[in-house]
């Protein structure tokens, strides 16, 4: 699992400049057909080590896979199309989500020919294949965005600070951090500042760039990464202590712990479609709105666990009501950064937000999974009050960056794209 986010983290902004480069259809097919066949090559391993390196492979695949979705949808459509477009893409995260966990744990319990696991991997195959196809069919090919050459020593700077950041959080145990671990979260701080003078320094001298500093600069860009930031922490934070709390602070099953956020995806799913049919205004506040309602969702969840017999149907309405208001920040934010980025920027786009949702789901699972272990150790029902307390406080923390950034948003208009190869002449007149 973890070389498998690793290879994922660090492959998500390098995908999406071969994306730009390459055209999102060629990287995206591609991306399908790696993944599928690193796939079959997990389910197939004779030993751990094979398995653990078929699964590094496949997170860079899924890496280059993923990131083509946004750019193909913010360099095709425009205006109402893009909403529209940007709406399934949410409904079909939520519904992928259901689906597969229901999926893997039947064919796990079906225990198919006697192969216990393997079949989990298998079953991407024919799926990757029809996908592949369908792409082929139904995706217009279109010509490479620009000829710019890599930056391999950004890559590599990149590489450093994630695996840096992501394998404490990884494989450290949740209560305490060793030595190892607390060095690698100190190196990885050096590499983040190491990567923005790095990228300044070229982008300056308007070579390619793996991130672009001048895009981070505007605000309404970079508070509305830090409140998806935010709001991915708080929901993945919330998937551990749910499992954790139901079936070890109260004694309930793992099916009841696996089921109880089905609710929350399920009006998550709903909310992406439902903003398109809404009016300009009320889209332009779901992202701020959703960091509060997940609030709202939390400290129903923290109410909740002050009851004995109705614990369970008090968090799914919490959860519910959580649903909505991740699915409006989500979606939210989504259309923002698309609209207020500029064209050209489809790329640096889809990389950052792939990245930050990323880096937001480990952190948050290690912040909030921590907070929690470490207080039920005193009493368990405290812990999980406290934990989603804190839950809702982060939540609201990134409805309040959205706000900033919308409001930015709304009183200075777009800054005009430029290409990276432009020169410092060319960017001043323009």
């Amino acid at each position: 699992m973890t070389a498998y986010t690793l290879a994922y983290a660090v492959f998500l902004m390098p995908g999406a400049r071969l994306g730009r480069r390459f055209g999102a259809r060629s990287c995206y097919t591609l991306g399908v057909l790696g993944f599928t066949g690193f796939s079959l090559a997990c389910g197939s391993a004779p030993t751990a080590a094979i398995l653990i390196g078929a699964r590094a492979l496949q997170g860079a695949f899924a890496a280059l896979m993923v990131t083509q979705v946004l750019i193909a949808i913010q360099e095709a459509y425009d205006g109402e199309v893009r909403r529209r477009a940007l709406g399934a893409y949410t409904a079909v995260l939520g519904a992928s989500s259901v689906l597969g966990q229901a999926a893997g744990g039947l064919i796990i319990s079906a225990d198919i020919g006697g192969a216990g696991w393997r079949p989990v991997f298998w079953i991407n195959v024919p799926v990757g294949v029809a996908i592949a196809v369908a792409v082929r069919r139904c995706m217009d090919p279109e010509p490479p965005g620009e000829a710019a050459s890599i930056d391999p020593v950004g890559i590599a700077l990149l590489a450093l600070t994630m695996v840096a950041l992501l394998l404490p959080l990884s494989l450290a145990e949740s209560t305490s951090l060793p030595l190892w671990a607390l060095a690698l979260l100190v190196l990885s701080v050096a590499g983040v500042v190491a990567l923005w003078v790095h990228e300044r320094a070229r982008e300056g001298r308007a070579e390619a760039v793996l991130i672009s500093p001048s895009l981070l600069r505007r605000r309404e860009v970079s508070m509305a990464l830090c409140s998806q930031g935010l709001a991915r922490s708080a929901y993945f934070g919330m998937l551990f202590v749910v499992a954790i709390h139901v079936q070890e602070g109260r004694g309930g099953s793992a099916v009841q712990a696996g089921l109880i956020p089905v609710a929350w995806v399920a009006t998550f799913t709903l909310v992406g479609p439902l903003l398109n049919r809404l009016g300009g205004v009320v889209r332009q506040r779901a992202a701020p709105a959703g960091g509060l309602i997940m609030a709202v969702g939390f400290v129903g969840a923290a109410a909740a666990d002050g009851t004995s017999t109705s614990f369970i149907p008090l968090v799914v309405v919490a959860f519910a009501i959580g649903g909505v208001g991740y699915g409006s920040a989500f979606g939210g934010t989504m259309a923002h950064l698309t609209e207020h980025a500029g064209a050209g920027r489809a790329a640096d786009v889809s990389g950052l937000f792939n990245t930050v949702l990323q880096v937001g789901g480990s952190v948050g699972v290690a912040l909030f999974g921590t907070l929690y272990l470490v207080t039920a150790a005193d009493s368990v029902d405290r812990a999980f009050t406290l934990t989603s307390l804190a839950l809702a406080a982060a939540s609201a923390c990134a409805s309040a960056a959205m706000v900033s950034a919308t409001r930015i948003g709304r009183t200075r208009p777009p800054t005009p794209s430029l290409p990276p190869t432009t020169t410092s002449e060319e960017r001043t007149t323009a």
